[in-house]
């Protein structure tokens, strides 16, 4: 009996719906999240009658059988829409109003990508993630600095004691992707180019295809709670769905072993 393999694929597919969205209500208020979104495709059909296959004289049948074997989960995608921009009115924390991410240096030296521009100075006065992980291109900033300005342009500059004008210390780049769903998330708000995002393109912000920065604000999660919840009630009640057609093939499997 078909039904029962069927019902198992849909019950599976409906499982890695649950832990998509459950990971999207989770990640509500992490910086600059992007929501996921599971796309199904229907598994191959079994040919019992071909359509147009040939029925008698110059008849063909028009429909034919092609009985589906059921559901696979396609791919997870990444929706990469803007997050509503939060003001925090702390000088490091730089958000992206547009396309783009933070080149940062990873500890392996490869160099990662990050919409979470929370960030902060090490011990050395160098412009760092959360995790301490250096922003490219590096930026420091002098400990006698009185103050901090980056521009919407990502100019970074710096008020000195004693000094009426700004002095410029570093240029904040950044870097976008022809297929940003192609980044491999690395947790840590994280990301990293393979062969499906293609190679990084760095320019400064404001230049064409590019975003600009945002000084004093952070970028908040683009989870809609109440389409989560929704769709959390749709892929539940596809389970439950997919289980009664598993208890009513088993209902008809017993009903045929008690024939005589």
């Amino acid at each position: 009996m078909r039904s029962l393999s069927i019902a198992g694929t849909g019950m599976l597919a409906q499982q890695t719906n649950v832990d998509v969205i459950s990971n999207n209500i989770a990640n509500m208020n992490t910086t600059a999240f992007k929501r996921q979104r599971a796309e199904f495709q229907d598994l191959l059909y079994e040919q019992v009658s071909r359509p147009g296959a040939a029925a008698g004289g110059d008849n063909r049948v028009p429909t034919g059988i092609q009985i589906g074997a059921g559901v696979k989960t396609g791919g997870v995608y990444r929706i990469a829409t803007q997050g509503a921009l939060t003001q925090t009115d702390n000088r490091y924390d730089i958000a992206v109003q547009g396309r783009g991410y933070f080149p940062v240096t990873l500890p392996s030296g490869e160099t990662g990508y990050t919409r979470d521009g929370s960030f902060q100075l090490s011990d050395q006065g160098q412009l760092v993630t959360a995790d301490g992980l250096p922003v490219e291109p590096g930026i420091t900033v002098p400990p006698e600095a009185v103050d901090v300005s980056v521009s919407k342009t990502g100019l970074v500059q710096v008020k000195l004691a004693g000094q009426p004008d700004l002095q410029t210390v570093g240029q904040l780049q950044l870097a976008t992707f022809v297929n940003e769903g192609g980044l491999e998330a690395q947790g840590g708000n994280m990301f990293l180019a393979t062969g499906s995002s293609g190679q990084p393109t760095l320019a400064n912000p404001g230049e064409p295809g590019f975003g600009t920065i945002q000084q004093g604000f952070i970028e908040a999660s683009n989870v809609n709670p109440v389409s989560e919840i929704t769709a959390l009630i749709t892929a539940q009640r596809a389970y439950e769905m997919n289980s009664r057609v598993v208890k009513t093939a088993d209902e008809m499997l017993a009903t045929t072993s008690q024939m005589r």
